[in-house]
């Protein structure tokens, strides 16, 4: 571990069942019980288990840096968010806009290659991926599980040129927007997704998303998510690979009071290639934490993962990534990075890059940087006539860009940087 604050943590008060969780469930009717919808089933098991599950706490490994509180003081209600302003989509994109409530392919014709599920195969493919991945008991899981009502469900056949747009915005709005996301791609499959979340309020995003890749299969994800200060996200990725498939994740989010990403993989039978970049932002009291995992299940398994976190202000960053190479993954390459920037003395980041190697013949790397802004890069752009501020935030923008970058076209409209940072419009 690589911590570097001058701060104390404020400690999550222990929540019982009977609390923040409970009075969530009462204000929303019917989320224990079943209805006509294909998630009842799993929103019954789901709600039930949760009722008798604790919030997390700092006595739980997993949780012991993220502080609760910023979450359960959000309305315990659900959110119907009103149609926000966007920006034009760049060509060869698609635009679905997720509210939770409403159905995002009505009106819309897909293009060749995508196809929804539904019915009985909807409902048996649904947790499988979860359950492989070990994400099924995940609390943020559950809370999405027992709350939400719909799921946007694509199959993949062949190439897809055409790059999935996925848009939620929760606005201004009090109380929690969830949304289910499954995708499937068959053999030799490929597509390109963007997942862009936004909020401006007292709310919670929660999202999950399933993807199943086939053999040869490859899927390209981006997840961008600015939020409010005073907004909460919580954001599931779990990805079950086959042989041959390829997997490039690149998430940035920033701005939220409790931003909480948790990307999991699994190589069930090896000889596969996983990417994860991801860039995280934390000012004033707001906490950014990401927990990846990545478990190798055959040999010849590869993976690299650069992990890049800013802490300002009085901000927390929290980076903690598993990856787990038992005895039938020989010959399994993985390499990991973490790299981070302390901006203030009473930010904190806590950085946790570990490898768990079972395997005799495997490579594999990990490593961690927590520094400051460099003062001789910041002497030589002054020296060329840069004002000290400009000078620090050209080197924060070429820090952030090496992730961002990385995001698909569909991204640009957004402004990443300049929306992470708040600066959207100036």
């Amino acid at each position: 571990m690589v911590a570097a604050s001058l701060s104390t943590p404020t400690a999550a008060a222990d929540a019982a069942p009977g609390g923040w969780v409970a009075a969530l469930l009462a204000n929303a009717p019917g989320f224990a019980s079943p209805g006509a919808d294909v998630l009842a089933p799993s929103r019954s098991r789901a709600a039930q288990t949760l009722a008798q599950t604790p919030l997390p706490s700092r006595r739980v490994e997993a949780w012991r840096f993220t502080d609760l509180a910023p979450l359960t003081a959000l309305s315990p209600t659900l959110l119907s968010p009103a149609p926000a302003a966007q920006p034009e989509t760049v060509a060869g994109s698609l635009r679905l806009s997720l509210d939770g409530h409403s159905d995002p392919l009505a009106g819309i014709s897909l293009p060749a290659g995508l196809e929804p599920i539904s019915g009985a195969e909807l409902e048996a493919s649904l947790g499988q991926v979860l359950a492989a991945t070990g994400s099924a008991e995940l609390w943020p899981v559950l809370l999405n599980g027992a709350t939400a009502r719909h799921v946007l469900a694509l199959r993949v056949r062949g190439a897809v040129a055409t790059t999935l747009e996925l848009v939620s915005d929760a606005g201004d709005g009090e109380g929690i927007l969830p949304l289910r996301l499954l995708l499937v791609l068959e053999p030799q499959a490929s597509v390109e997704v963007l997942q862009v979340h936004r909020s401006g309020g007292a709310n919670l995003t929660s999202v999950v998303l399933e993807a199943r890749l086939g053999e040869g299969a490859e899927l390209r994800h981006g997840l961008l998510a600015p939020g409010a200060d005073t907004g909460c996200l919580l954001a599931t990725v779990a990805v079950e690979q086959a042989t041959g498939s390829r997997f490039s994740g690149v998430s940035a989010h920033g701005g939220w009071s409790l931003g909480r990403l948790e990307p999991r993989l699994v190589q069930r039978e090896g000889a596969a290639h996983s990417a994860l970049k991801a860039l995280q932002l934390a000012d004033g009291r707001q906490i950014s934490d990401t927990h990846s995992q990545m478990v190798f299940e055959g040999p010849d398994g590869r993976l690299e993962q650069l992990h890049k976190a800013v802490a300002d202000g009085q901000g927390r960053s929290v980076f903690n990534g598993a990856v787990h190479v038992p005895r039938a993954a020989q010959r399994t390459d993985a390499a990991q990075l973490s790299r981070n920037l302390l901006l203030s003395d009473r930010a904190r980041i806590d950085t946790k890059p570990e490898l768990e190697i079972v395997a005799d013949d495997v490579r594999c790397a990990h490593g961690a940087t927590v520094s400051r802004l460099e003062q001789d890069e910041l002497f030589y752009l002054q020296s060329r006539g840069i004002a000290a501020d400009q000078a620090a935030r050209l080197l924060l923008r070429g820090f952030c860009e090496e992730v961002l970058q990385e995001l698909p076209d569909a991204a640009r409209p957004w402004q990443p940087l300049a929306s992470l940072l708040g600066e959207q419009g100036r």
